[in-house]
């Protein structure tokens, strides 16, 4: 990131136009759903937070064509419009995402398939089986999971 671009030229680039969510829309809109409305997208990239500079990465995340997003925790520190903005952007994914995370509401809003660790052993299910239904290889009093693994596939 150039510290002296604004922030709406580092998302921005040179277009005037965004394919986002399965849409066109105004590249000052693509901006906003990052988080930065009015005269925040006027700020110097080198002036902004450290979580401000974070969605300005995540732009990156969907910009580069890649087939597959490897996300360790991608909603510490989030606020709720780009936590919003980040399932948006995974749901309309067309790779495979892989999520490590132990944010299980965020986990059973993006998951297509779930493989979680516990202490001693481990399980695999698809979307609510972390919260809700475990297999029955697992007893009721298996204690939380440690780890959550979960992966979006291409819908």
């Amino acid at each position: 990131m150039n510290a002296e671009n604004t922030v709406f030229d580092e998302i921005s680039g040179d277009k005037s136009t965004w394919s986002w969510v399965r849409a066109e829309i105004h590249a000052r809109a693509y901006v906003a759903s990052f988080g930065f409305r009015g005269s925040d997208q006027q700020k110097n990239v080198g002036e902004i937070s450290g979580g401000e500079r974070n969605r300005v990465h995540s732009r990156r995340c969907f910009e580069a064509q890649a087939t597959w997003l490897l996300l360790d925790e991608p909603t510490n520190d989030l606020d709720v419009d780009t936590l919003r903005a980040l399932e948006d952007g995974l749901l309309s994914f067309p790779g495979c995402v892989v999520v490590i995370s132990h944010d299980r509401w965020f986990l059973d809003r993006i998951a297509t398939h779930v493989l979680a660790f516990e202490t001693t052993r481990s399980f695999a299910g698809s979307r609510g089986t972390s919260r809700t239904t475990r297999p029955t290889a697992i007893s009721a009093s298996a204690p939380t999971p440690t780890s959550l693994i979960a992966c979006v596939t291409s819908r």
